[in-house]
């Protein structure tokens, strides 16, 4: 199964919000509101099947997830 594309969303410094793909040093996507960059992230993970968000807050602690396409480790029993 691929591997799951995972993307954040997080304040930026300078003001507004990015949207940084795991392990990217530079944002995919930049929005001055965090519902606009939220749902473009959305797009972002939709779009290679396997995706996830993770939203953090405006101090930069985890807020909350959201995972598309099938499981690729799906629990046993």
């Amino acid at each position: 199964m691929p591997k799951r594309k995972v993307y954040h969303v997080v304040p930026n410094p300078d003001g507004g919000w990015d949207v940084k793909k795991e392990g990217a040093k530079r944002a995919s996507a930049h929005r001055d509101r965090k519902t606009d960059a939220v749902d473009r992230g959305k797009e972002l993970a939709k779009s290679g099947g396997h995706g996830q968000i993770k939203i953090h807050k405006q101090d930069g602690e985890f807020q909350t997830e959201h995972t598309y396409g099938s499981d690729p480790y799906p629990p046993k029993g």
